[in-house]
């Protein structure tokens, strides 16, 4: 199975086998009005690619890819205006009459693996108040977004399952406590990535024996302008790990850098860390003595393929 499954993977990247495009658009002139529909339209156990290409319009959907389809690429028309969108938040009652919390919140939950989204919004419009509301779960292994927008307020971005690896490039990620969580390996490059309210950017829960958690490289951390006391980050789990490298680090980010997490234990073991960040909230002076500024040998070992342990989403899902 495992040599048939590579096999697959090369005619994958080579172009070799046929791709099948399933069109969502609002006005009927798609096989599909709903992205769901789409969705379901894909066969379980897929091993074929599949695009679900959605026009432009505000589809207000809670989505989910079951976790055996995979090889399936989500592609906006333009991420401004492809919007996917609900408004689950924690302390709601759902349809079937059991109480929404975090992880039943999310807008999409994507649960395959080899997933790639590009070129769309995904959003959770609870509102500030609400809560935890997830706008993106995403669960599978090997999952890419390119040119995509993650909009909400808290726990906005869920990178869940320890297995998993992520590639975030060029996408805006906006929200207000904890908007970027879980234990998955995920690397951000080219990211911008909004606060809406003084508190915490990340909060990991990095296995212990995983040496990487989130590495954001050459990203750009913006607030709002009344904003003074965002952190980078609080420790979810003891292990938690996140490193900024070469990023933009606006006025919003507080002197010390790093939340302990209301004076728990899980700082002593963090593994936070930065490396040659500027703007105005990157001066170490400050920092917490628990967070380590790296040296130049010890950055030049966090790479992209060692983070993800081998794995080329720039080049191809199974390159060797």
């Amino acid at each position: 199975m495992k040599k048939l499954l590579y096999i697959l993977s090369l005619l994958l990247c080579n172009g070799l086998v046929a791709q099948r495009e399933i069109v969502v658009a609002q006005d009927g002139s798609g096989q599909y009005r709903t992205v769901q529909a789409a969705l379901d339209a894909i066969p379980l156990h897929n091993t074929r690619p599949v695009t679900v290409f959605v026009k432009n319009g505000m589809y207000r959907e809670k989505l989910h890819l079951d976790s055996t389809k995979d090889f399936v690429t989500l592609e906006g028309q333009d991420k401004f205006n492809t919007v996917l969108t609900y408004d689950d938040h924690t302390g709601t009652v759902a349809a079937n009459g059991t109480v929404v919390n975090t992880r039943t919140s999310w807008s999409c939950r994507i649960s395959a693996a080899d997933f790639t989204a590009r070129d769309l919004t995904i959003r959770n419009n609870a509102g500030f108040t609400a809560g935890q509301a997830v706008a993106l779960e995403t669960d599978g292994d090997r999952a890419t977004y390119i040119n995509c927008r993650f909009i909400g307020f808290q726990d906005v971005l869920f990178t869940n399952n320890p297995q998993s690896r992520q590639y975030f490039s060029d996408c805006y990620i906006e929200g207000t406590t904890d908007f970027i969580f879980g234990s998955a390996t995920c690397w951000f490059e080219h990211c911008h990535i909004h606060s809406k309210k003084n508190s915490h950017v990340t909060a990991a829960s990095t296995p212990a024996d995983h040496p990487f958690g989130y590495v954001f490289d050459d990203c750009v951390l913006t607030g709002d302008t009344s904003l003074h006391g965002v952190s980078l980050g609080r420790p979810w789990r003891p292990y938690a790990s996140v490193s900024y490298l070469h990023c933009y680090l606006g006025p919003q980010i507080r002197p010390d850098g790093w939340s302990n997490w209301n004076q728990t234990d899980n700082f002593k073991t963090a593994r936070y860390s930065e490396f040659e960040n500027y703007g105005p909230g990157a001066a170490v002076a400050g920092r917490a003595p628990w967070s380590r500024q790296l040296t130049a040998a010890e950055a030049a070992g966090i790479t992209m393929n060692k983070v993800l342990n081998g794995w080329q989403p720039k080049d191809c899902n199974f390159k060797r």
